[in-house]
């Protein structure tokens, strides 16, 4: 067989280039006819798909751009994993928005409208958008600080920056295609955009739930570090949620690409338009369903929605001033429990004191004896928790 040059999305056209064969590989090049698109669909066919691609397009843009209002406008949703979650969510945004459409109509109709250009920026800034949502994951998933932002998409940009690069236009008879004339960058690209950050997120993960789930809480811990460990597993399994989805999504894209490698007759059937489509859809819906986790999982995330969405006559407003916590003294109690682990019995036993000021005086001295007693059994588990995930003690729930 004559070689292949492995056209964007999946696309393939035989090599015209001489390439391991030398010159016999011209030779052995298929007539012109084979050269025509074979891959028309019915407009029934089209229609279908253009709803389904639509509705991402539209749900992940609205979705991700009510997750960025809701942690931008409330400053006590401006947590550093908070942060992180709108770097995720403005790429995931930016993919759909740029990528969506223009991967269905290329799909769809196997010719490419866009110019040499778009080629090059279409096969550059959505993928550096992919890179940016898997490493946002890994740096909530180390805990690390918002200030890794820049460094994110510096790496993305960079890192996305061959594919644009090896991009061009062909002419076929009757129609414009757009290709990358680096095929073999396609293996790198599944190392780093999806095997890689997937095995550091599951490492880390991994250690956040030995800690968090291996250990029960001591019985005699107080109420508050009870709370605090409760919340950090709650949004541990968010993130686990969100990090999963991602992997089942992208998963079937790259098995799609590296089987073209060992199955290429598989490539030339006409069935496979369909199959790379559905691949392609459930690829980029990846980008509508974190809004739908945080909405579904985190109290303050779905009274943010709800206000958000308070015109419509089947959602209720609910208590908006749950963003901003519920009163000063709850955001008192609260801002003193996050710094539990790291305060020694004296300054936690004043901590609480401080919080129940209305309680009478036998009922302090009772609470403070009690909070002295449970913390100095606790408070090395505590330490640890904080430690290994300390951002989550600020982390809405």
């Amino acid at each position: 067989r004559a070689g292949i040059r492995v056209l964007n999305w999946g696309i393939r056209i035989p090599n015209r280039s001489p390439g391991a064969g030398g010159a016999g590989a011209m030779e052995d090049s298929p007539p012109l006819a084979s050269w025509a698109n074979p891959f028309v669909q019915p407009p029934w066919q089209v229609a279908l798909w253009a709803v389904a691609y639509a509705l991402i397009v539209v749900v992940a843009v609205v979705g991700n751009a009510v997750v960025m209002w809701i942690i931008l406008a409330h400053k006590r949703m401006r947590t550093v994993t908070n942060y992180l979650l709108v770097n995720l969510a403005f790429a995931e945004a930016a993919m759909a928005a740029l990528n969506t459409v223009v991967n269905f109509s290329y799909a769809v109709h196997n010719e490419w409208y866009f110019g040499p250009a778009y080629c090059r920026f279409h096969n550059f800034f959505p993928i550096a958008a992919v890179f940016a949502s898997i490493y946002s994951m890994t740096a909530i998933a180390l805990d690390r600080s918002a200030v890794l932002v820049g460094l994110i998409w510096l790496l993305a940009l960079l890192l996305a920056f061959p594919q644009g690069y090896f991009s061009v236009t062909a002419e076929l008879p009757g129609r414009l295609v757009c290709l990358v004339e680096w095929p073999e960058y396609h293996f790198s690209m599944t190392v780093l955009l999806y095997l890689l950050p997937l095995l550091v997120i599951g490492c880390a993960y991994a250690a956040v739930g030995r800690t968090l789930w291996a250990s029960a809480i001591p019985g005699d811990s107080s109420d508050r570090y009870h709370e605090q460990v409760t919340a950090k597993r709650k949004v541990v399994k968010m993130m686990i949620i969100v990090v999963c989805t991602f992997a089942l999504c992208w998963l079937p894209y790259h098995v799609y690409f590296t089987l073209q490698y060992l199955r290429p007759e598989w490539y030339l059937r006409r069935s496979i338009q369909q199959v790379y489509l559905a691949v392609m859809w459930l690829a980029m819906s990846s980008t509508m369903y974190n809004p739908i986790i945080y909405c579904c999982l985190n109290d303050r995330f779905r009274v943010g929605f709800k206000h958000a969405f308070r015109w419509c006559p089947w959602v209720s407003a609910g208590e908006y001033e749950g963003l901003e916590l519920r009163s000063a003294r709850f955001l008192h109690t609260h801002s003193s429990v996050s710094k539990l682990s790291r305060m020694d019995t004296t300054t936690v036993a004043s901590a609480l004191g401080a919080a129940d000021e209305e309680l009478d005086e036998p009922s302090r001295a009772e609470r403070l004896s009690l909070d002295m007693t449970s913390n100095g059994s606790s408070r090395s588990d505590s330490k640890t928790v904080s430690e290994s995930f300390s951002f989550y003690s600020n982390t809405p729930t």
